[in-house]
């Protein structure tokens, strides 16, 4: 289907939209799991949460809840009819914090030895934003604290995660690089040279002071003013520490750097626009970051990196050139609209609409990731096989339409959820449907307990 493109990007109809977000809206159910109970290897959680992708024909049969797959997933429920969904997920989370010391890659008890990029502080950040629920909040936050102290800045076995100067690496308790590559979600990527623990990333050390910001906000909302003080320190303590190792001054912008070797890695990543999408940044060097969008930028978005220098790898390499990747449209864009560079994200996430939707039309599907170079074509495999459904992809195009497309654009879709009673809410959570109704609660109701 021919496409109409301004200066800020595509621009698309009613009738072409209609078919996706009516798929997307449907395809929700599909991925929707309630699993309360320990199953064989599938880990119980108390809320239900969405899986990646429904279909099981490719060797994979999604049943588990990923953990930073479901942030990005998350960000598409906000503001619709699926909202309430997004606390439920972070108590999934905190649950399996407090079960396993550590929040699993997914929820398999064998994937309990590494993680994935740490997101539980925004992830609480934006569930307080639905509820102001401050109760929940300060005891939410106080699991992402233990989270970011023994996890993300552990010092020994079983999370050796924080090496150099404060900053920290991804970690697999097998102490394998491919294993510390995966909990990183670029499984695989040429950032690392396939030597992953020997790399302070970018991206990870940018969400680490993202907590620090979040942990400073909660701090305030809770009164605990002093405390908000010494996170601002810890942040801006590692912001120098980024700023000394990870940023290069001759080429004005971020490198993964190979502590080991005191070296930069030499690709160019998306994960530079991490520390911009934390609020790292000062104006003049988020500037010098925006010099290099025509590196990533192509047809269909962002690609994850760039094209030069190439880097022959081993293994295949998905997270690469020439694919893009829905969380990392997100985190970039947001990134450049925290900045001011609106027209910018705004004709990237068009872009990335079309890509889509090219795709949609062809094969009635979405993916986790596309070709965005020539966005007819297949993306590069990696070491699975591509997946359709799908979670991430799904959020984060029905959220640029939702913030970018006008209102002769965008359809009305009338959403497939079913409203839930008011007595229904009151049977499933009395405190939380009295509270809303302004009704003070008897001291003698049971509070429930943090999930």
């Amino acid at each position: 289907m021919s496409t109409t493109t301004t200066q800020l990007g595509p621009v698309f109809t009613q009738e072409r939209l209609r078919p996706s977000l009516e798929y997307i809206d449907v395809y929700w159910k599909k991925l929707e799991r309630y699993n309360p109970h320990d199953d064989g290897t599938l880990i119980g959680l108390p809320e239900p949460y969405f899986i990646p992708s429904a279909r099981n024909d490719t060797g994979f049969a999604f049943d588990e809840m990923y953990y930073w797959d479901s942030y990005f997933i998350a960000q598409g429920l906000l503001g619709t009819p699926r909202e309430h969904r997004v606390r439920g997920m972070a108590d999934n989370l905190i649950t399996m914090m407090r079960r396993f010391a550590v929040i699993p890659n997914s929820g398999r008890f064998y994937m309990t030895g590494r993680s994935q990029p740490p997101f539980l502080s925004s992830f609480i950040m934006d569930a307080y934003k639905i509820e102001k629920d401050k109760r929940w909040l300060e005891q939410a936050i106080t699991v992402a604290k233990n989270e970011y102290r023994t996890v993300w800045m552990g010092t020994t076995q079983p999370s050796w995660r924080q090496v150099f100067h404060g900053l920290s690496r991804f970690y697999d308790i097998n102490v394998l690089d491919d294993l510390a590559e995966a909990e990183s979600g670029w499984d695989m990527t040429t950032r690392f040279e396939r030597k992953a623990l020997s790399y302070l990333p970018v991206d990870l050390n940018a969400l680490l002071y993202k907590y620090e910001r979040d942990f400073e906000e909660s701090s305030k909302i809770l009164g605990y003013t002093e405390e908000a003080h010494e996170w601002a320190k810890r942040a801006m303590s590692r912001k120098a520490s980024m700023d000394k190792y990870l940023w290069d001054e001759d080429k004005n912008f971020y490198f993964d750097y190979n502590y080991m070797t005191s070296k930069h890695s030499p690709v160019f990543s998306l994960a530079a626009f991490y520390p911009m999408w934390a609020g790292m940044d000062s104006a003049e060097t988020a500037a010098k970051i925006m010099e290099h969008l025509d590196r990533f930028e192509s047809a269909g978005g962002l690609t994850t990196s760039a094209e030069k220098p190439h880097i022959r790898s081993e293994i295949p390499t998905q997270w690469a050139y020439p694919n893009g990747w829905a969380p990392l449209q997100m985190i970039a864009t947001q990134a450049m609209e925290r900045y001011g560079y609106h027209e910018q994200a705004e004709r990237i996430a068009r872009k990335w609409i079309n890509a889509n939707l090219v795709q949609f039309e062809a094969t009635g599907e979405f993916y986790e990731k596309y070709n965005v170079v020539k966005i007819e074509d297949e993306p590069v495999e990696g070491v699975y096989p591509s997946q359709s459904g799908f979670g991430w992809t799904n959020a984060v195009f029905s959220y640029f339409c939702q913030k970018y497309l006008g209102p002769d654009e965008l359809p009305v879709i009338r959403s497939s959820v079913v409203a839930v009673s008011p007595l229904t809410q009151l049977v499933r959570n009395p405190r939380k449907t009295l509270r809303k109704v302004g009704i003070k609660l008897n001291t003698a109701l049971p509070k429930r307990p943090l999930l």
